[in-house]
């Protein structure tokens, strides 16, 4: 029989999806597990699979269109069934979000649902208007849906994601191009295209500022949110607000953990080589082991403690910040956990990531220690109760005997919730850390 095949929550923080690409066909067969489609989420592309064997019957979101979770995207069942009665169905509910919409939003001039596509604007317009807010979607019918041309004068241009994303990264002057998605929109495809002209082609001009209306301040120039920016934001606010933090900071003489690096890595092969980051995992996730109360989480009843250290290391992708997690950190060796980190990472940066390689971390680490920075603080990502700053290991004048020495010291600043974290708990866990990498042995105590 034949049904509506709907969109589903492919990420814990997903509200809605755009369809990267279908990879059937309208009339084509499928079995269980088979993958359907590739969908941009707030994290990731994601594969979305059927869930039983079946037939594509009618594919109403094409590529470069995006649907609320539970919304219809394709109509599936039998070989050869009759999906008109789904289709008016569809249009119906198409028609009736249309309203509604409208009269949430009154007289606005638009006639239809705001797509979620990124919204460019050409050079001489004003500020960027929010994606969600953008061009309207024609409604669902039996028929083929009219391409829409890009509408005369206001000089918006209709982008999906992850072609948002490519242009990016290739330096690809989306405005040189002409969208061949539905409705005008400039998806994959056609930054693959421009990708293929050549490095000379469509390379990106920088926009425009605007002139600030007060006079003698500076000019600006707006960039659309991504959904992943969007995210970020809504998930730091939560931390920051309800969230009483205090922090806590130590020196950490790390010359005996370069020491020993060095050791390791002249024996292993190129992709084998650890980092001092593995180093600072394996620490934490010992020293957690150790001070339980600080891998925890604050549950509004109840403080959550955890088995093992799932450690979330921060990556930063052109989008924001995503966390991998590296899962019982404290029962790996640091060649695992080198090797883990460094899959992660590649999976984070081209947004392969599934939904529980990035959730779930009890404990946090973020790293800047390699861009040159001394020392930060970094906000808790909730529920966990603590993340650790790092930052950059350098020669530094100290005592040592009664003689000033120098040595690789490197700070480390901890953000505490304090609903779950005392002072004295989180100095504690600190000085376990510490002696950690000040004596690199103890990693195997």
């Amino acid at each position: 029989m034949a049904e509506k095949f709907l969109m589903p929550k492919l990420s814990p923080t997903m509200e809605e999806g755009q369809i990267a690409r279908w990879v059937i066909n309208e009339g084509d067969k499928f079995d269980a597990n088979e993958t359907l489609a590739e969908v941009d989420t707030d994290k990731a592309t994601m594969e979305m699979t059927a869930l039983g064997s079946g037939t594509l019957l009618k594919i109403i979101k094409g590529e470069g269109e995006s649907a609320a979770l539970g919304e219809a995207i394709a109509i599936i069942g039998d070989e050869g069934e009759d999906v008109s009665a789904l289709l008016e169905e569809i249009a119906s509910d198409s028609s009736s979000e249309q309203k509604a919409s409208e009269a949430k939003a009154g007289s606005n001039g638009s006639n239809g649902k705001p797509t979620e596509s990124v919204t460019i604007e050409k050079p001489g317009e004003q500020e960027l208007k929010k994606a969600s807010a953008e061009t309207p979607e024609p409604q669902v019918t039996g028929e083929s849906k009219p391409e829409r041309q890009e509408a005369s004068g206001n000089g918006r241009m209709i982008v999906s994601p992850i072609a948002a994303r490519m242009a990016a990264d290739n330096g690809i002057d989306l405005r040189s191009l002409q969208g061949s998605g539905p409705g005008g929109r400039i998806i994959k495809r056609d930054i693959e295209t421009a990708m293929e002209r050549g490095p000379a082609a469509g390379k990106a001009e920088a926009k425009p500022f605007t002139p600030s209306t007060q006079v003698g301040a500076s000019g600006y120039r707006d960039e659309p949110t991504s959904k992943m920016r969007r995210v970020i934001a809504k998930r730091l606010t939560e931390s920051i607000g309800p969230v009483p933090t205090f922090y806590l900071t130590v020196e950490i003489e790390m010359d005996n953990v370069l020491s020993v690096r060095k050791q390791v890595n002249d024996q292993m092969p190129d992709d084998g080589k650890i980092s001092v980051n593995d180093y600072i995992i394996k620490s934490a996730a010992m020293a957690l082991t150790r001070h339980p109360w600080v891998n925890a989480s604050y549950q509004d009843d109840n403080v959550r403690l955890y088995e093992q250290a799932d450690i979330g290391v921060a990556v930063a992708i052109d989008e924001g910040l995503i966390t991998p997690v590296v899962r019982g950190a404290n029962l790996k060796g640091l060649s695992e956990i080198a090797a883990e980190v460094k899959d992660l990472a590649g999976k984070a940066r081209d947004r392969k990531m599934q939904p529980e390689q990035y959730t779930g971390a009890t404990f946090s680490i973020s790293n800047l220690g390699m861009m040159g920075i001394k020392e930060f603080t970094a906000i808790i990502n909730p529920p966990e109760g603590a993340i650790i700053a790092v930052g950059g290991a350098e020669p530094t004048p100290v005592v040592r005997n009664g003689e000033v020495v120098i040595r690789s010291m490197m700070h480390v600043t901890m953000s505490c919730d304090h609903r779950v974290i005392d002072g004295a708990t989180g100095a504690k866990f600190l000085q376990t850390f510490k002696q950690m990498l000040e004596q690199p042995a103890m990693m195997l105590l």
